[in-house]
């Protein structure tokens, strides 16, 4: 069931991925100028307010430099890029285990 719902999750979330590549890509087409819509816009134009507490908490705590490196790195990346990813990975957890073949030592 956890399996399940982990590809169901993940293919949903690398559906959105290439929703906002084509966007993206549309947009180029469009404009001639490549501008990819950043995770921290997106969020922003969701709901300002979680993303703007969100700095504080992480750095009260997390800790200080997880906030500067890290989350802000991921926040500048386009959101096709990174919904990709955590698409991608979900579904691999999700993924059923390969049969063993031949002989299994216990």
């Amino acid at each position: 069931m956890i399996r399940f719902l982990l590809r169901f999750i993940g293919l949903w979330i690398l559906a959105a991925a290439f929703i906002f590549l084509v966007y993206d890509g549309a947009g180029w087409v469009a404009n001639g100028v490549l501008n990819s819509m950043q995770v921290g816009t997106l969020w922003a134009s969701i709901h300002q307010n979680s993303l703007l507490m969100l700095q504080p908490a992480v750095e009260r705590h997390v800790a200080g430099w997880v906030w500067n490196p890290v989350i802000m790195t991921v926040l500048e990346q386009p959101v096709w890029l990174v919904f990709g990813i955590i698409g991608v990975v979900l579904i691999l957890l999700g993924r059923k285990k390969k049969p063993l073949i031949g002989y299994v030592r216990e």
